[in-house]
């Protein structure tokens, strides 16, 4: 089993105040989908220097808390740690994954986006008409790669991915630390789609005009996979955390008493009156 090199994980905190209602009201969604919005670099000679992006994407569970799947036939890690990072699953080859590496600290160049690492600024937005409350989720996007764990050595955005995201995965399974894999947890996250969608990751590069033919019979639309080690599937297939800084929940179940919380990250040297854990809440005019 390897071991979690680089991860600094924390034994202490407790669960964020938002975590267990924002589950609640996601629950009742038929789909739980988001809005992400992150920063393109924008063309040469602009006034700025990044362009918003926005699209769907449909919520896979907190990090290390994968919901149980039957149909997944993917190994599974023992729930050894709990966290309050966002995840969803995306194509290597879609635009959002070098943005979330451009907009970064290390403003990380196309090719470095293949592999794990990231860190640049997102914010995830849920409408949840069902409860008639939105949530926006802000902070940083981290991408698990195949390169996770396995490697000879390990890059600098393995380690950056394991160092930051680690930072806020909390022990709930003391001394079962070293049997937990991010390389099993990746794969569970492929398992736990089902043969369609995962066989869109064999699609055509996403973006490329129809005009230009496929480069072989493999990458074609429509295809199914059941094998959790395709070669080109499981390749382009990429696992996004967000880390979340900041958090607002605006209810808007009493038009005539709407109210709206921020939840500020503020780790342990968060010690006043207004301070939940690691999390500081006030309530703001809506």
């Amino acid at each position: 089993m390897s071991t979690l090199t680089t991860h600094s994980s924390s034994s202490t905190g407790t669960t964020a105040p938002w975590k267990p209602l924002l589950l609640t009201h996601l629950s009742k969604m038929p789909s739980p989908e988001f809005v992400l919005s992150s920063l393109h670099p924008a063309p040469p000679g602009s006034p700025t220097p990044y362009l918003p992006r926005v699209r769907y994407c449909i919520f896979r569970g907190m990090w290390a808390e994968l919901p149980e799947n039957k149909h997944n036939e993917a190994p599974m890690n023992e729930r050894v740690y709990e966290t309050e990072m966002p995840t969803f699953t995306s194509d290597v080859r879609m635009e959002k994954i070098p943005e979330i590496f451009a907009s970064s600290a290390g403003h990380g160049k196309r090719a470095q986006s293949q592999g794990s690492g990231g860190g640049g600024p997102v914010e995830a937005a849920f409408w949840i008409k069902e409860v008639m409350t939105q949530w926006r989720i802000k902070g940083e996007a981290f991408v698990v790669g195949d390169d996770v764990e396995g490697g000879r050595e390990e890059s600098s955005g393995v380690r950056t991915v394991k160092s930051e995201v680690g930072s806020r995965m909390r022990v709930v399974q003391e001394g079962k630390e070293k049997d937990w894999s991010w390389a099993k947890e990746y794969t569970s996250h492929f398992g736990n789609l089902n043969p369609g969608m995962r066989g869109s990751f064999k699609n055509p590069p996403p973006g490329t005009p129809v005009s230009q033919s496929p480069q072989d019979k493999d990458h074609s639309l429509g295809q199914k996979v059941t094998d959790l080690h395709d070669p080109i599937a499981y390749a382009n297939f990429r696992v996004v955390i967000i880390k979340p800084e900041v958090v607002e929940q605006l209810d808007l179940s009493d038009p005539s008493q709407a109210r709206r919380w921020k939840f500020t990250f503020v780790g342990e040297k968060g010690q006043d009156e207004e301070t939940i854990g690691e999390w500081k809440k006030e309530e703001l005019w809506p």
